[in-house]
């Protein structure tokens, strides 16, 4: 997980690098000391109408929140990591804090290949809905615990433990810590679940980067479910790692 740390410091000093540079700079445009490039002039009509600039959206993880929301959350994801490099690996990851979500469930099965000696492309993972909703008192033996999903279409009945119909009024439903379990997939044993998608953002739609990841899908994830699959997929349901507000 180490290598994981440090590829994602990697990329979040790159961006925070591209934020800090561009808005001195629009600060010595203001004031006459340099001149005001296209680029730093949508900087400022961006913050002026509260959007995410062009030149950050280039170097940033995927998000449609507005600027005030985009800083907040670029915060809160920079003291994830700063509390993981002070504290130690958490117990419970913050899946939605990632910039490159899927180099970090790599490394988890990685863990497991390693522990265990097994090829990672015989690998997959089982899914387990725990009862606590965000944190955890200590780690798994195998696998991670993870949190931070919001399920749109459906919500997971803390009750039944399975995927069950809206609130009324309520369009996103927190989903509890998740504990993802490495196996062989060979070794799964089938059930009755639907594979919910898991998104970064509500526009469920992406474009294959350079390593033949989506930008935007994450993975499914196998949850269970007292109705048939299709019922689930005519609502649309699937899991966001953060909302656009």
């Amino acid at each position: 997980m180490n290598t994981v740390l440090f590829q994602e410091l990697i990329r979040f000093n790159r961006l925070t690098s591209v934020v800090r540079n561009s808005l001195h700079d629009v600060l010595k445009a203001i004031k006459g000391m340099v001149v005001m490039s296209a680029e730093l002039e949508d900087v400022f009509d961006s913050m002026m109408v509260g959007k995410v600039p062009v030149m950050w959206a280039a170097k940033s993880y995927p998000s449609l929140k507005p600027m005030g929301s985009y800083v907040s959350d670029l915060i809160a994801r920079l003291q994830f990591f700063k509390t993981w490099i002070n504290d130690g690996m958490p117990t419970v990851f913050w899946l939605s804090g990632f910039y490159f979500t899927q180099s970090f469930l790599t490394g988890s099965l990685q863990n497991y290949a390693r522990r265990y000696r097994i090829p990672i492309d015989h690998l997959g993972f089982e899914f387990e809905v725990m009862d606590q909703e965000s944190e955890m008192d200590t780690k798994p033996n195998d696998g991670v615990y993870i949190r931070g999903l919001f399920m749109e279409g459906a919500r997971w009945s803390r009750q039944t433990k399975v995927i069950d119909e809206s609130n009324p009024k309520i369009l996103f439903d927190t989903v509890p810590v998740i504990w993802f379990k490495p196996g062989v997939k060979a070794d799964f044993k089938a059930k009755q679940s639907y594979e919910c998608p898991v998104y970064k953002t509500s526009a469920r739609r992406g474009v294959l980067s350079t390593t033949g990841h989506s930008t935007n899908f994450v993975l499914d994830i196998q949850l269970p479910s007292d109705r048939p699959h299709t019922h689930w997929i005519n609502r649309g349901v699937a899991m966001l790692c953060q909302l656009d507000d």
